[in-house]
């Protein structure tokens, strides 16, 4: 999780920054899957035991948090081709994809227009 926070916060290449936004969304499902197991628990569909009760022996997964972080990967799909689209037109209007160059190019287009 910190390495994709890393990759967000310290890289100025925007691919990178998406690339780091990515792993930390995936830590972040992964971590809300894990925590839906529940041992001892009852779920909707489940395994009957000898005397006609739930067998609590088995590990159920409860299916809220499964589908939460499905949504969350579709937002997540949707986020990154959204980010990339802006990455290439970024790359096309300024020819890089590097956060201080793109400042910077803005920053003299500021003061070629203050010149006039």
């Amino acid at each position: 999780m910190m390495t994709g926070l890393h990759l967000v916060i310290a890289r100025n290449n925007y691919v990178k920054k998406l690339m780091g936004l990515s792993i930390f969304q995936v830590s972040v499902i992964m971590l809300y899957v894990s925590m839906g197991k529940v041992h001892g628990g009852t779920a909707p569909v489940y395994v009957m035991g000898e005397n006609g009760e739930p067998d609590l022996g088995v590990v159920y997964s409860s299916p809220v948090p499964h589908v939460l972080m499905l949504t969350a990967i579709v937002v997540g799909v949707a986020t990154m081709a959204l980010g990339l689209a802006i990455v290439v037109r970024i790359k096309e209007t300024y020819g890089t994809i590097e956060d201080d160059e793109v400042i910077e190019k803005d920053r003299q287009e500021e003061e070629a227009l203050a010149d006039r």
